[in-house]
């Protein structure tokens, strides 16, 4: 399958996943369609515990509350299984989900897997509260990452007004 372009609608999806509420490790799928009305930001990533890959979901989770204030919520994608996801987000105190994918999973239906599904590029997907992708950042190289205060910036220019229907814009021409 080809890569997901601005303007499609978003592959839906179901991976399991894990989120840190208050200490407390909740396991569960995650679906994205159930996630209409909101923004969802899907940030792919390679290796949990790797020096960018930390780097990366730590710049997220420090300015969690900037993305929570624009009603957008963040989900973080790797081929890691459960139990690495739960003891990466442990030790750095991520609150947001991990979701695990498989080889020939989501990254693959979004362009972004690389070394025949072994790993993922480090890529971001904004999509809208209809589903659809409004902008992307696929990265060349594994070592850089779109910045938390990027992406807020993204996602004020697309939303100027987050609340409510602002996230259901039609998709751009």
């Amino acid at each position: 399958m080809g890569a997901v372009e601005v303007g499609d609608v978003a592959p839906d999806f179901v991976l399991p996943g894990i989120q840190i509420v208050d200490g407390e490790a909740r396991r569960r799928p995650f679906r994205l369609s159930e996630e209409r009305g909101h923004p969802i930001v899907l940030a792919f990533y390679p290796l949990d515990q790797s020096k960018v890959c930390t780097e990366q979901l730590c710049s997220y989770q420090d300015n969690f509350a900037g993305f929570d204030a624009l009603g957008a919520q963040v989900w973080a994608i790797s081929v890691q299984g459960i139990e690495s996801h739960e003891e990466f987000a442990r030790k750095q105190g991520l609150g947001f989900p991990l979701l695990a994918d498989s080889r020939d999973g989501v990254a693959r239906t979004y362009g972004v897997s690389t070394l025949g599904g072994l790993l993922t590029r480090r890529s971001v997907f904004i999509i809208d509260g209809a589903g659809v992708v409004r902008w992307k950042h696929v990265a060349m190289v594994g070592l850089t990452f779109r910045k938390a205060d990027e992406i807020r910036d993204e996602i004020l220019r697309l939303f100027p007004a987050p609340s409510g229907g602002a996230f259901s814009l039609p998709a751009p021409l």
